[in-house]
């Protein structure tokens, strides 16, 4: 069921995704996907000379997670702007976990504006993105 947005409050959260930890392989099909094939995502030896223990996952493959926790939430099509910061590396084993909160309601047109917190963590709650989005949302009618 959609979210309508009358329904929400200020204060909620709204976001919770948790997925399984990251593997190599993934930040392999990232990169094949992507063209992005950067030996940083690809080769430990190539991670471990820029003073990683070994691959670190593209920054992309990180918001792109933030973004289907998003949609999760939301269809595509209610999501008006999306902003991130990237603050750390994601390492293979890291648990990703996505959270976002509503800040701000506010009314224009005939849409109901949401504003929210975006935030990646890992299992160790470092952050990975910060940022926020804004929705709009379907009035009651």
């Amino acid at each position: 069921m959609e979210p309508v947005f009358e329904d929400i409050k200020v204060g909620d959260e709204v976001i919770n995704l948790i997925k399984p930890p990251i593997s190599k392989v993934q930040f392999v099909r990232y990169a094949g996907a992507s063209g992005d094939f950067n030996p940083l995502h690809t080769d430990d030896e190539v991670g471990r000379a820029a003073g990683f223990d070994g691959v670190v996952a593209h920054g992309m493959l990180i918001m792109g997670i933030a973004a289907q926790a998003v949609t999760d939430w939301i269809p595509k099509r209610f999501l008006k702007k999306i902003k991130v910061r990237f603050k750390g590396a994601t390492c293979p084993g890291d648990v990703i976990k996505v959270t976002g909160q509503v800040t701000d309601k506010r009314i224009e047109g005939n849409k109901g504006i949401v504003a929210c917190t975006l935030e990646a963590v890992d299992q160790n709650h470092d952050v990975k993105i910060s940022g926020n989005f804004e929705a709009a949302l379907p009035l009651k009618k």
